[in-house]
C-alpha cells in the first residue's frame, strides 16, 4: 500500500469514532466531568452540513503506556511479536494514536468506504447503521479533536495465529449534533473528556499486515 512506512503506522493508518452521543454506548461514554467552553468559538452551528471535523492540532506525541514485559500483558505483546517479528508494541501505539484520529474524522463525516475498510464487519455494522440513523433524521455530526491525553495498551491475547490488542484511549473532544434546522440536537460546545477501550486484531500468518477494529467499549 504505502511503501516506506513502518508496518504499524501502514496497519493503523488503514485501521485508525466514533464517540459522538449518538454511538455512546458503542464507542464509549464521558468520565464524568466538562471543561468549559474555550474562549475562541468553534464553528457556529448555524447551518447543518455534511460534517464539521477539526482535527487535533499538531502537538507532542499523547503520552503510551506500554505493560512491563514481566506483566501478564507484557509476556502476551511478546508472544504476538514471537508470532510477527515486526511487530512492536510503541510503534503499534503510534500508529493507533493515528488511527484513532482517521476514524473519528470518517465516522463524523459519514465515510462509509473508509471505515469498511478500517473496521470488523460486525464493527463497520454499528457505525454505519449510526451513520444511517443520523442521515435518516437529517443530521450532521461536528466532532472537534482537541487532544489525546493517554494512549496505553490494556490488554493483549494470542490465540493460534489471530492476536488482539487492546487500547486505552483518553481524548478532550467537542462533540455536536445538528439538527435539520441548524439547532444543537445533541452535545454543546464544552470541552469533554472521554475514555475508551478500542480493541484491534490482526491474523500474523496473513500477508495483510491491516489491524481492523473489532470492538469498543467504555473504560
Amino acid at each position: 500500500m504505502t511503501g516506506g512506512l513502518p508496518i504499524d503506522l501502514i496497519l493503523f493508518a488503514m485501521v485508525a469514532a466514533f464517540l459522538v452521543l449518538r454511538l455512546r454506548s458503542v464507542l464509549g461514554r464521558r468520565t464524568g466531568y466538562e471543561r468549559p467552553p474555550e474562549a475562541a468559538p468553534g464553528t457556529p452551528a448555524a447551518a447543518p452540513r455534511e460534517a464539521d471535523v477539526i482535527p487535533m492540532p499538531a502537538a507532542a506525541a499523547a503520552p503510551r503506556g506500554v505493560p512491563d514485559p514481566r506483566s501478564p500483558v507484557g509476556q502476551a505483546l511478546m508472544r504476538i511479536r514471537g508470532a510477527d517479528p515486526a511487530f512492536d508494541p510503541g510503534a503499534f501505539l503510534g500508529g493507533a494514536e493515528g488511527a484513532f484520529r482517521m476514524i473519528v474524522a470518517a465516522f463524523a463525516a459519514g465515510d462509509r468506504d473508509t471505515l469498511r475498510n478500517l473496521l470488523s464487519d460486525d464493527a463497520y455494522t454499528g457505525f454505519e447503521g449510526a451513520i444511517a440513523q443520523r442521515e435518516a433524521a437529517g443530521e450532521s455530526q461536528r466532532t472537534e479533536l482537541r487532544s489525546i491525553q493517554d494512549m496505553a495498551i490494556e490488554g493483549a491475547e494470542l490465540r493460534g495465529t489471530i492476536a488482539d490488542i487492546t487500547v486505552r484511549i483518553v481524548s478532550d473532544q467537542v462533540n455536536l449534533t445538528i439538527a435539520r434546522d441548524g439547532s444543537i440536537s445533541a452535545g454543546a460546545e464544552a470541552v469533554t473528556e472521554i475514555t475508551d477501550l478500542w480493541t484491534f486484531q490482526r491474523d500474523v500468518a496473513a500477508s495483510d499486515p491491516t489491524w481492523k477494529l473489532v470492538g469498543t467499549r467504555p473504560a
